[in-house]
């Protein structure tokens, strides 16, 4: 019986919050199909489905946005700085990962940079964006530097975690065959810590892919829009045109989707691992 009520319970939980995921999605994909002339004050004209499932909206916000140039921009900025993530920041963690249980230097670098997770970056808002502009990296470049910033303490903190789940065994081995820390690192270690990369990847891709606020600060006059800084296009004073944005929202959120979809098999994996200290 205990374990009836346990199953039942669970499923109710379940469908609470696939219903807040659900419900949503479902607002925004009929939203997007609709005419303005179909949206109206009340609850059924909001869910109610579109009288004819036209592609209208679509094509019209991929043409305000300028839908290619900034898509290219947003998968430029969020692959760069998710290769750059997975490559610079493995190595901080595992260098750090390894070192900061018998050594103070390591273990004070160590918590300094994972104590930058605290710093919220409106404090730092404004120096950076005169920073950047005065040393003429007002630009994606700065963003990608900033981005690897940001991001550094959590993705250490998940590397170094992860590596309690290596044993030291297989570095001694490697050592005791004439191979050298970097090449024990590139050919062993770094291979090993793959679902924490598809992790870090998708945790470091989907913040990128949706922040708004670097890239209006750093890139702000410049012709270099993200597709979340092209949707504010939607949006004046006078109101917002919803079938447009969500239309736009739809479209921005594939590119995002599709990679999610192919890391999923690594993420529960190298989280699970990761939060063991």
């Amino acid at each position: 019986m205990t374990n009836i009520k346990s199953n039942k319970s669970a499923l109710v939980v379940l469908i609470l919050g696939l219903s807040t995921i659900v419900f949503p999605l479902y607002l925004t994909i009929v939203i997007a199909f609709k005419q303005p002339s179909e949206m109206t004050n009340s609850i059924d004209g909001i869910l109610s489905l579109p009288k004819v499932w036209s592609l209208d909206n679509f094509r019209e916000a991929m043409e305000i946005t300028n839908f290619w140039h900034s898509l290219g921009n947003s998968l430029l900025i969020t692959l760069l700085t998710v290769g750059l993530s997975i490559l610079l920041h493995s190595l901080m963690g595992y260098a750090l990962g390894r070192n900061k249980a018998h050594s103070k230097f390591y273990s004070f670098v160590y918590l300094f940079i994972v104590s930058g997770m605290f710093v919220p970056f409106a404090i730092l808002m404004m120096p950076l964006a005169k920073q950047t502009a005065e040393m003429g990296l007002a630009n994606w470049f700065g963003v990608v530097l900033l981005y690897m910033v940001f991001y550094m303490p959590m993705n250490v903190l998940l590397y170094s975690g992860y590596l309690v789940n290596i044993p030291m065994a297989l570095e001694e081995a490697a050592k005791v065959d004439g191979a050298s820390t970097w090449r024990t690192y590139w050919k062993i270690i770094f291979p090993i810590m793959r679902p924490m990369h598809a992790t870090v990847a998708v945790l470091t891709a989907l913040a990128v892919w949706n922040d708004v606020m670097t890239p209006l600060v750093i890139m702000a006059g410049s012709d270099q829009n993200t597709l979340p800084l092209a949707q504010l296009n939607f949006q004046s004073q006078f109101g917002t045109n919803y079938n447009l944005a969500f239309a736009s929202y739809l479209l921005s959120l594939i590119p995002i989707l599709i990679f999610y979809i192919i890391c999923q098999k690594q993420i529960l994996n190298g989280v699970v691992n990761g939060a063991v200290k």
